[in-house]
């Protein structure tokens, strides 16, 4: 299995509407659409004056993160209206071997 890694902030103002649209929206349409992502994770902390959040997607291939993010999977994929509510993010992402 391998973890898909990647860290994004928003102002607070913009904060649940961007967790709403990242768990309501576009992880279970990507999850619906591709049998090998395994499960996600969105993960949220107060930083300052802005909001970090972190999402862990986990996938069964490399085809499967490729069917994600398409061939250039370690540049980050955000959708338009992700990108509108956040106020900077990560443009790559990482990615591990889940070993335990």
């Amino acid at each position: 299995m391998i973890a898909r890694v990647w860290r994004g902030w928003t102002e607070p103002a913009d904060a649940n509407e961007y967790e709403a649209f990242v768990t309501e929206t576009v992880f279970p349409d990507a999850k619906a659409e591709i049998d090998d992502l395994q499960s996600f994770e969105v993960l949220r902390r107060e930083a300052g004056d802005e909001v970090e959040f972190v999402t862990i997607a986990r996938f069964a291939s490399w085809d499967a993160i490729e069917a994600f993010a398409g061939a250039d999977y370690e540049t980050a994929h955000v959708p338009e209206r992700a990108e509108r509510l956040l106020a900077r993010y990560e443009e790559t992402v990482a990615h591990y071997e889940v070993r335990a």
